[in-house]
């Protein structure tokens, strides 16, 4: 009999290493390219993030009709197989519009508050990160798996931002980090850099208020990798997004919780 996480973990992959080609192209073609802004002036999307999306999408609909798909640009679609796909077709749209290389594709399998399956495809550096709950993480097929040693003044710490986060936290969780002998890091796509923490590239990623399209396929490959997560809230649209290596977590905790002391600001729901 098929395994059904197995035959979505494929299909997973395989469409985000196909999108990522057909993002790719739209990338060496951007000057032409119709930008619009969302939230911000610098919250942007083009029609490469609409595109990549409604391809995603359709295959997806095609091969699994049942299942749910919640993706950044097309909102919410229903299912009766009680499982969701989380899409971010292009994660790092500024990146990808100024020409930058950290921007990915990013595809995930949920069901209810667990994340089953996490995909994330870099197509400028040619790397594909794969993840599934109880069967680890890969990087281009090879097996991550942290080491216990690391500390926090041992590597850089990515710090997430953006208008949905008071600046006051994260330039005191900054500071901190500073003082903790660390360095502060960020590209511009809070899921390369979650999955860069799981490759042992980066210490650990914070950032207060994170879409689930940008934040649960990392965390489970931080998880997968040995890597200790904050768990993301399944009832709400924007969450603590929080992984590090294992040596890193509790002095990484200590930080974020001294700049929230009354706990972090209430969440949106879906």
């Amino acid at each position: 009999m098929t395994d059904p996480i197995a035959a979505r973990a494929a299909l997973a992959s395989d469409l985000a290493r196909r999108a990522g080609q057909v993002a790719l192209e739209y990338c060496r073609n951007r000057a032409s390219l119709e930008i619009e802004t969302k939230d911000g002036e610098l919250d942007l999307v083009s029609i490469a993030d609409r595109a990549v999306e409604e391809m995603i999408r359709a295959e997806i609909a095609a091969s699994f009709p049942d299942d749910a798909i919640l993706g950044e640009e097309g909102g919410s679609t229903g299912g009766k197989s009680g499982l969701t796909w989380v899409i971010d077709p292009i994660d790092g749209t500024v990146p990808f519009l100024m020409g930058l290389p950290h921007w990915c594709v990013v595809i995930a399998l949920v069901e209810g508050p667990d994340t089953l399956v996490g995909v994330i495809d870099v197509p400028v550096a040619g790397e594909h990160f794969a993840a599934r709950a109880g069967h680890g993480v890969t990087l281009d097929g090879v097996r991550l798996r942290l080491g216990a040693t690391q500390r926090i003044d041992q590597g850089f710490v990515a710090v997430g931002a953006s208008a949905r986060s008071a600046p006051g936290p994260i330039v005191g969780i900054i500071r901190r980090l500073m003082e903790a002998g660390s360095v502060f890091y960020r590209n511009g796509s809070g899921a390369n850099m979650l999955a860069s923490v799981a490759a042992g590239r980066l210490a650990a990623y914070v950032e207060p208020a994170m879409n689930p399209w940008d934040s649960v396929a990392g965390l489970l490959m931080i998880r997968e990798a040995g890597g200790e997560i904050h768990p993301y809230p399944a009832d709400s649209r924007l969450g603590l997004t929080m992984g590090a290596a294992p040596g890193v977590w509790e002095d990484l905790s200590a930080i974020v919780a001294a700049e929230y002391p009354d706990g972090l600001p209430a969440s949106e729901y879906w």
